[in-house]
């Protein structure tokens, strides 16, 4: 089994074996936070202040490497933090050409800017994928022009991911891509919107990874609205799953004073609660239940708090720069 670890670095905590032997796709969670980042730079939440005081309970924001020989990695979102959580992860370190990077491309679950912006820091003539849906495609070529802006900075390769069609991105790594919600950016505005045409259900998707040698799987989703039958059929047989942790409750931001939005209303469903998605998460089969994409007022980022305790009495984790996963 190849992998880019260095020498005597810690292995996983927990790996998975499949139907034929040890699982070798590499998942490397680069950061946990949702937008804004954690603490975010200009809020004096509980979170924040503590994050401000102990900065190694921070957290970049959230997104994951992956890879099935442990030698060319894609980025699933590229983050506001891209350049630092490469820069953590000695696995994505250039090398050992001046400019040659084992990062081969990236994998955008939406247009959002938390999960885009990131782009900008991967120019400097680096020659990527970008994959993306149709909708968020358009997104970065019209509303937010990053295709125009990185043109003469990046040999960049623009290149449309299909719903429900299986992709191999190495001799190992499968990735397919599903709905999870149809919520467009904020800066694309209702009549912008229209002119993107209909293919409106297709801005938020989550990725299955599977490895086509062992069968082992997992189900990477930061934007979560509902956990409906399609989502259940996602993950009822995943080895691991990485889901929307961004909101304890959704009326989280305004008993806060963060702001007057429900999470719901954002695109994620809460964590907590009856309809909330901790009970179900609970209940899968998978050994690796992670929350990720968690915003910076939310409890489950204190380890001392009872909804953190809660969580990991369920076999949850919370998401983190550093964590590793085979499956």
């Amino acid at each position: 089994m190849i992998s880019r670890r260095p020498k005597g670095a810690p292995q996983p905590a927990i790996t998975c074996t499949g139907v034929d032997g040890p699982c070798t796709v590499f998942i490397h969670c680069l950061g946990a936070a949702a937008g804004g980042g954690y603490p975010q730079w200009n809020c004096a939440c509980a979170g924040c202040r503590r994050a401000r005081a102990k900065p190694d309970v921070a957290t970049k924001h959230a997104g994951i490497a992956v890879s099935g020989d442990g030698e060319r990695w894609f980025l699933l979102n590229a983050t506001p933090d891209v350049h630092h959580q490469i820069a953590a992860d000695p696995a994505l370190h250039p090398g050992p050409g001046t400019r040659a990077t084992p990062v081969a491309g990236v994998l955008l679950t939406d247009a959002e800017f938390d999960h885009t912006i990131g782009l900008l820091m991967l120019r400097e003539e680096s020659s990527l994928t970008v994959y993306g849906t149709s909708p968020v495609l358009e997104a970065l070529n019209s509303w937010f022009p990053v295709r125009e802006l990185l043109s003469d900075y990046a040999d960049l390769t623009w290149s449309l991911i299909e719903i429900g069609k299986p992709l191999d991105l190495d001799d190992r790594l499968r990735v397919t891509a599903f709905l999870t919600g149809s919520k467009a950016p904020r800066y694309i505005g209702r009549g912008r919107r229209s002119r993107l045409g209909d293919p409106s259900s297709e801005w938020e998707v989550g990725f299955r990874l599977e490895d086509t040698v062992t069968g082992g799987t997992a189900v990477y989703a930061p934007t979560l609205p509902r956990w409906d039958a399609d989502f259940a059929g996602q993950v009822e047989s995943a080895d691991c799953v990485f889901v929307d942790g961004t909101f304890w409750t959704d009326d989280e931001m305004s008993r806060q004073g963060a702001g007057s939005r429900t999470g719901r209303s954002m695109g994620h469903m809460p964590v907590s609660g009856d309809d909330g998605s901790a009970r179900a998460l609970a209940a899968l089969p998978a050994k690796r239940k992670i929350y990720t994409h968690i915003n910076n007022t939310n409890p489950i980022l204190d380890e001392g708090s009872a909804e953190r305790r809660w969580l990991t009495d369920l076999g949850i984790e919370i998401g983190r720069a550093g964590l590793e996963v085979e499956v």
